[in-house]
């Protein structure tokens, strides 16, 4: 079958930093449902993972979220069959979804959500995973309880974690959603997310936060450069308060926390499937969820931009657009 990856670590710049392969079509195992991939879209894993080399003597496949028709089912899989259209984000120890047909272990996966297209669908998985986890496993809040009086910041409110953070937080919590953003485009997206304020992140974000009448958050989530912000959001956060980040600051010194007793969360959605864990099955639970709030009107797509059909060519443009920083949502490749 046709799939696209890369079999070194590459900067995309060079030419072969993604080619084209001719593999094996995937077997299901037990628990996999093998699907027809219909579209994908690329997140930042995807480039970090090209820049790595794939284990010795074997290509990578990449691609992290898809939508797509399931054609044949594993012996022991009860959810799922044969002409189900679901979405997912899959692992990362497997080969991806840049391909005709993927293998995924039934726990990961959700019926797609019914009022999307493919393309729309697709922009979500991953995302989606990260910013329920952020919020409701690591930061602590219930999805439902809107009786909160407390703050949330996020730090890159306009790629597309925040852009679905943003929805969820202000949807089914009651916190009040602080995104920031630099240009006039990421700004208008932001409030078009739902954000009650959006802040400069050229500037100290403490500063931002007490120009529009807010001294102190008690949430923080690090979605880019908290590293950089780091000072910033220890003073920005009230005592007790918490920070949870996605981003891979290099060093990181957690001491100037202590004082204000905060807390700090790292969230990686992979974390799940990668280790197998007892919850595994947790992931598919909430992308039904997703699905069932998108249905409902409550949650909508974070798509911008369908880049065209997944070719080597058009992955290339969205792995560029992903390492320029300059993204807004989500960028979708449709169709073979």
């Amino acid at each position: 079958m046709k799939a696209f990856g890369h079999t070194r670590a590459t900067r995309i710049d060079e030419t072969d930093a993604l080619v084209e392969l001719d593999i094996p079509t995937p077997e299901p195992g037990p628990r996999d449902v093998v699907v027809e991939i219909s579209a994908v879209s690329v997140n930042p894993v995807d480039t970090k993972l090209r820049s790595v080399a794939p284990p010795e003597r074997q290509v990578r496949v990449l691609g992290y979220d898809a939508v797509g028709r399931v054609v044949a089912t594993g012996g022991q899989v009860r959810g799922f069959r044969a002409g189900d259209r679901v979405f997912y984000a899959g692992s990362s120890l497997r080969q991806g979804s840049n391909a005709r047909f993927q293998a995924v272990d039934e726990r990961l996966i959700a019926l797609a959500p019914e009022s999307l297209t493919d393309a729309e669908a697709a922009a979500l998985p991953l995302t989606a995973l990260t910013a329920w986890e952020l919020l409701f496993d690591r930061l602590g809040l219930r999805a439902g309880e809107m009786e909160n009086p407390d703050a949330l910041l996020i730090v890159g409110g306009a790629g597309g974690v925040g852009s679905i953070l943003t929805q969820i937080a202000r949807r089914l919590t009651g916190l009040q959603v602080i995104a920031t953003a630099s240009r006039p485009e990421t700004v208008e997206w932001c409030k078009s997310m739902g954000a009650h304020h959006v802040i400069d992140h050229r500037r100290p974000l403490d500063q931002e936060l007490a120009r529009i009448g807010i001294p102190h958050v008690r949430y923080v989530a690090g979605l880019t450069a908290t590293g950089q912000h780091k000072d910033a959001i220890v003073r920005a956060l009230a005592p007790q308060g918490a920070l949870a980040m996605i981003d891979d600051p290099g060093e990181f010194d957690i001491m100037p926390f202590k004082r204000k007793s905060l807390s700090v969360h790292w969230e990686y959605m992979f974390a799940r499937p990668v280790f197998e864990t007892p919850d595994m099955a947790v992931q598919g639970r909430i992308l039904g969820q997703v699905a069932s709030l998108i249905d409902a009107g409550l949650l909508r797509t974070t798509l911008h931009q369908v880049i065209g059909p997944i070719t080597l060519e058009n992955l290339r443009k969205a792995h560029e657009l992903m390492e320029s920083g300059k993204g807004v949502g989500k960028a979708v490749l449709a169709g073979f």
